[in-house]
């Protein structure tokens, strides 16, 4: 256990940060699950819908370091491409 004030405001914090960081994936990975459900029952309005909110949390994730940049890439490039073929 942290024996210094500072090494117990760090454990603090990472605490803190685990729990966002969590929460975070776990809404992108919702977003992404309800997406690729829309696709495999081939609801094309719904995955329309889906897809530009799916994108921007993808963008978000990135941004807050939970995902590699070309990680996301790979999802958008999929997904859009999996949209674009039930159009």
């Amino acid at each position: 256990m942290a024996n210094h004030k500072s090494a117990e405001k760090r454990v603090r914090q990472n605490a803190k940060r685990n729990e966002i960081n969590r929460a975070n994936r776990s809404k992108l990975r919702t977003q992404v699950k309800k997406l690729r459900g829309a696709l495999a029952h081939h609801d094309k309005s719904q995955s329309v819908e889906l897809l530009n909110p799916t994108v921007s949390l993808i963008d978000k994730a990135v941004n807050k370091g939970i995902i590699h940049k070309n990680t996301a890439a790979r999802y958008k490039s999929r997904l859009t491409k999996h949209v674009s073929e039930l159009a």
